[in-house]
């Protein structure tokens, strides 16, 4: 996940999503994940306060701020490139189910924020961000014990 001020996503040369200040997920599902994993992630990351307050203290949530969501799939989030030069992705999620999984995420969001945009799963995307910090988090459902 990434703070920004303002990101967008593209498809074909169509902006199909723009958010201004919240956040950017970058959403990956391995086979392994469930709807459970994906409410309590999006619990966590949504109510995470990482935006500053009147003090500069990173202390206030996105609801805090009336910040906007953008989310895409990104499978490449599972790439393994422990051998060779060619990353692997077989500890990502089939496409139907991390498809599931990212639009319940999408879903899920929505009870966090006012405007929540999103890619197109499956699609090849062009993503524009303006991070803010930068400020950028790594969250997985395995090193915080949520699976």
């Amino acid at each position: 996940m990434q703070r920004v001020t303002e990101a967008s996503v593209s498809v074909d040369g169509a902006v199909v999503g723009a958010i201004g200040r919240g956040f950017l997920l970058l959403v990956g599902a391995s086979d392994a994940d469930t709807m459970e994993t994906a409410d309590k992630m999006t619990d966590k990351i949504c109510r995470l306060r990482i935006f500053a307050d009147e003090n500069g203290k990173t202390n206030l949530s996105l609801a805090d701020v009336g910040g906007e969501l953008l989310v895409v799939s990104q499978f490449t989030l599972y790439a393994d490139c422990r051998k060779g030069n060619r990353p692997g992705f077989t500890r990502a999620g089939a496409p139907d189910w991390a498809n599931q999984i990212y639009e319940h995420v999408v879903e899920r969001c929505r009870s966090y924020a006012a405007r929540v945009e999103h890619g197109i799963f499956g699609a090849d995307m062009e993503v524009r961000l303006v991070n803010d910090g930068p400020f950028t988090l790594v969250l997985d459902s395995e090193e915080l014990g949520i699976r």
